[in-house]
């Protein structure tokens, strides 16, 4: 079992380490290589992906109760530091855990539990004390903001990483719940969250994730074979897994239709047009040749597809625009 072989090997050092990881380690020295270390363990791209739909959310409940976000800034200030800090925590339990899966994939050799520059100790350590920092700042904003940072914590640490990962294929539904927790945290730190345009933003998070995250199993399908990693590809093959993708991207159409009243027409056009092309992208898949490929522009496309709706929520909403 895993466990054991962290028990082993906590102390990690970088002579233990095939010597190519040895001279990246040591490259990645002083300030500028203790950031970049930081950068990789805690995924950056993941984490900026996991707080801009928090800031999306916080921004248009300010909006829609008609609150003024100056009143705010100080529950803003901890909504972003709290959430980013649960969120870390989450990011770095994971790494920890996964050191050696992380181990046999190519992309993720620089990962410093990897490379040896950070102890399995220190980041199990560290990804549990930003974590109750985290939960406590944003017991600070309102309880209700503090149980959804907790349950996306749980689903991702728990439920995902500890559990499911390794076994199901069910482990990209868990972890998409997680991150589908987002948009819930930054609308209940200033209204309930019961609302049309956090539940609609829960369920996008939700359903986007998936045929993102099965593009990044396609294209990486020899690490996550190597590793004995649970994705659908590995165990179902690449033709079932394309096939799951166009569904999800398909059931993203009921977005633009659920917040045409409360966001109007132009978010409509816009949301309605990116996921009408995901779909025409997504069902290529079926008949190409070049899987590769396609996943890659999938996986673009899905990034693109993200950063769009949320700008365009805010940009649409924001006192220029929406007066």
């Amino acid at each position: 079992m895993p466990n054991i072989i962290f028990c082993e090997g906590i102390f990690l050092k970088n002579e233990h380490l095939p010597t190519q990881y040895k001279t990246e380690a040591e490259a990645t020295s002083g300030l500028s290589g203790f950031l970049l270390n930081i950068k990789n363990l805690l995924k950056g791209k993941v984490l900026i992906a996991n707080v801009l739909p928090v800031f999306t959310a916080f921004w248009l409940a300010i909006y829609f109760t008609g609150a003024s976000f100056t009143d705010h800034l100080g529950t803003f200030i901890l909504t972003m530091i709290g959430s980013t800090l649960v969120i870390s925590g989450a990011l770095m339990l994971n790494n920890w855990y996964e050191a050696d899966l992380d181990k046999k994939m190519e992309r993720t050799q620089n990962r410093p539990t990897v490379t040896g520059a950070f102890s399995l100790r220190s980041v199990l350590w560290s990804g549990i004390i930003t974590t109750v920092i985290g939960i406590g700042i944003m017991m600070l904003t309102t309880f209700e903001a503090a149980i959804y940072s907790f349950l996306g914590w749980f689903f991702y640490v728990v439920l995902y990483t500890f559990w499911s990962k390794r076994r199901y294929t069910l482990n990209t539904i868990i972890g998409s719940i997680s991150g589908a927790f987002t948009p819930l945290i930054g609308w209940s730190v200033i209204a309930p969250a019961s609302h049309i345009v956090p539940v609609t933003l829960f369920y996008l998070l939700f359903i986007w994730q998936i045929p993102h995250t099965l593009a990044i199993a396609i294209k990486r399908l020899d690490d996550y074979t190597r590793a004995g990693v649970a994705m659908l590809p590995v165990v179902a093959g690449v033709d079932a897994t394309v096939r799951q993708v166009l569904i999800y991207i398909i059931a993203l159409l009921p977005v633009p239709f659920l917040l045409f009243n409360s966001i109007g027409a132009i978010f409509f056009i816009i949301a309605l047009g990116l996921t009408a092309g995901w779909i025409v992208l997504g069902s290529r898949g079926l008949k190409t040749k070049d899987i590769d490929t396609w996943a890659q522009m999938n996986l673009r496309y899905s990034l693109i597809y993200l950063i769009v709706i949320l700008i365009s929520l805010i940009v649409l909403t924001s006192p220029v625009i929406a007066g």
